[in-house]
């Protein structure tokens, strides 16, 4: 590894009006290294890199290239020293091909030969693994995919300090261990590697270095060979956070949704869910584990009313009426109106959950609105359910008015989950609402589920961590491509036999 610092910042503070984001932080990243940004969500490391890709000015400190002090205005002054960063929500033109994004924004007087562009894409996908078709189009990819293009881009222009903010958060575990093999080759071919990230066993696995951040200051680096998850958490969060979830018996269980026997075949003709049939019942969580696209996400869209189904019926019985629906082939407003009230914190929080322009009122208001008697819209009661959910779940914001997009991603879920919850629903179906959050976060939520069960709201629970599945959850269904490979007592289930049930496809286990 080369010692010399490729970048080094030296006390840097940034405010935004009362919130202190960063105060006299201090960093240095060494060329042919990863570092591991750690620390809880509102802790600045976002706005501490957002200052070094130009997005934000800081207030007081210096930067550094290669030695020298400079000074970064703007996006287009980082790329100028080779900075690029790969933001957690990607900023990609949908209809355009992944060719056509990486090119775009740059100056040319003679014009864009889109083949060589294309050319130069696939050399440097050769050069250090990447698999993208540089033809393809941006809607039709998938987010590991959409992610590559955001990488290639920065490398494009000839980046050598690389910043990426939470890169694993919505990538499957297979993903997430390919885009490390391509970080080592680009750390080991000289770069600078930044990586934002909560997931202390990816800082341990992957990083050389680790700076810990605690409420905007810097706590301390360590290298990592020298560190353990309870040592970083301990800097994390300035005391030891044990895993201990609290989990009530279910009291007085009654059958709220009843899946029977659904298919559901895409677009490519791939049969994504196969005879699945199971029951959520009120006041237990029902854990869903699974491979990565074993059909988690299919299963919950299609309850919601977001995915066709070929087959099959899904019966939900209504605790107020006594009546049964099927809620198959309606559509979600159909279901909305039915007064089935299914709250879904879907994968892609910015993409399905939120509007990133809006701020946190009008992002409440998008769930309230029908609800309206007159042609004005009625703003008090989001702009109190906003409040208390920023105060309920520590949502780090300057205000309630503030858009979503210039929230840290941490902090965009704890809206997304609050709002969803905040809508008392009979069904409250959660994909990865833990994604992206730190570990003090992560049990906010769990306790807002438990909270939901003891309501006696049926909730169903995807998860990728299979420790807080067995001690948060009274049931787990397993998904094994499409078809389900058991359903089991959370209570009397180790890692290792999931771990078998994820990858066989017989049915097994009880209902």
């Amino acid at each position: 590894m080369n010692n010399c610092p490729a970048i080094e910042l030296r006390n840097i503070t940034k405010t935004f009006g009362s919130v202190v984001a960063n105060k006299n932080v201090c960093l240095t990243v060494k060329k042919g290294e990863i570092l591991s940004i750690l620390g809880e969500n509102g802790s600045g490391k976002t706005t501490l890199m957002n200052m070094i890709s130009g997005i934000y000015f800081p207030d007081e400190g210096q930067i550094f290239v290669d030695g020298k002090e400079v000074v970064i205005r703007s996006p287009k002054d980082a790329f100028k020293y080779k900075i690029g960063m790969i933001h957690q929500h990607f900023k990609l033109v949908d209809v355009f091909t992944a060719a056509e994004n990486i090119i775009l924004g740059l100056k040319n007087e003679k014009g864009f030969d889109i083949k060589k562009a294309e050319k130069k894409v696939r050399e440097i996908s050769d050069k250090y693994g990447f698999a993208l078709d540089p033809t393809k189009k941006i809607y039709e990819m998938s987010v590991s995919e959409k992610q590559t293009v955001e990488i290639i881009r920065v490398l494009y222009r000839n980046a050598d300090i690389l910043i990426l903010d939470e890169p694993t958060a919505v990538l499957t575990p297979q993903e997430a261990q390919t885009l490390f093999a391509i970080l080592r080759r680009m750390r080991d071919d000289g770069k600078a590697i930044i990586i934002i990230t909560h997931k202390l066993h990816e800082v341990l696995s992957l990083s050389d270095r680790v700076t810990v951040l605690r409420k905007g200051e810097y706590a301390g680096t360590v290298n990592t060979c020298d560190a353990t998850e309870k040592s970083l958490t301990e800097m994390m969060v300035g005391q030891k956070v044990a895993l201990n979830i609290d989990r009530d018996d279910p009291k007085d269980p009654c059958d709220r949704l009843v899946v029977n026997n659904i298919n559901c075949i895409n677009r490519d003709g791939v049969q994504v869910l196969n005879n699945i049939s199971f029951t959520a019942r009120s006041g237990e969580i029902l854990g869903i584990a699974g491979i990565a696209g074993s059909g988690q996400r299919e299963l919950l869209e299609s309850i919601a009313g977001l995915q066709k189904l070929n087959s099959g019926s899904i019966m939900y019985h209504n605790p107020k009426t006594g009546t049964e629906e099927d809620l198959r082939n309606k559509t979600p407003l159909q279901i909305r109106e039915l007064g089935v009230r299914l709250s879904f914190v879907p994968e892609d929080r910015l993409g399905m959950g939120l509007v990133a322009n809006m701020d946190i009122v009008d992002n409440m208001m998008l769930r309230s609105y029908r609800k309206g008697h007159s042609v004005f819209v009625q703003r008090k009661a989001p702009a109190q359910l906003a409040e208390d959910i920023i105060t309920r779940l520590k949502v780090v914001t300057p205000s309630s008015h503030t858009p979503v997009r210039r929230l840290s991603g941490g902090n965009v879920q704890k809206v997304l989950v609050g709002r969803e919850i905040a809508s008392a629903p009979t069904v409250l179906m959660a994909a990865y609402p833990v994604r992206g959050l730190d570990i003090n976060s992560s049990y906010t939520i769990y306790n807002l589920l438990n909270e939901q069960k003891r309501n006696g709201t049926a909730v169903i629970f995807v998860g990728e961590d299979l420790d807080v599945l067995i001690e948060l959850c009274d049931r787990i269904l397993v998904l094994c491509g499409g078809k389900i490979s058991g359903i089991v007592d959370a209570r009397n289930i180790t890692k290792e036999e999931i771990g078998l049930l994820m990858t066989k496809s017989e049915q097994g286990g009880a209902k």
